[in-house]
């Protein structure tokens, strides 16, 4: 709230169908999970004696770009969501696979 003016009380009503609900959600899980595959390969690299400082700082970086992403996602674009949910659910793969 600034000024004693509320932002969400100024948005427009969006109705979202159930399809669009679901699509959206997956996109922000497939999301959730490539954050978690960078969060495991962090551990991983942790918990070596000599963990590899350069590989451990780049999946920060990646969990950064993530979640910006993640935040960008447009629940009125559904190309959008479709394309994001691919994508990150490969890249989740990927990187569990020492690909990425």
């Amino acid at each position: 709230m600034s000024n004693g003016i509320s932002v969400t009380g100024q948005l427009d009503p969006y109705e979202w169908s159930n399809e669009e609900t679901a699509a959206y959600e997956a996109a922000i899980e497939a999301a959730n999970g490539a954050v978690g595959a960078y969060s495991a390969l962090i551990a991983s690299e942790e918990a070596k004696p000599d963990p590899d400082r350069t590989a451990i700082e780049a999946a920060r970086a990646a969990q950064s770009r993530l979640a910006q992403d993640r935040e960008g996602l447009r629940s009125a674009d559904p190309e959008q969501i479709a394309a994001a949910r691919v994508s990150f659910a490969q890249l989740a793969r990927d990187v569990m696979a020492g690909i990425a």
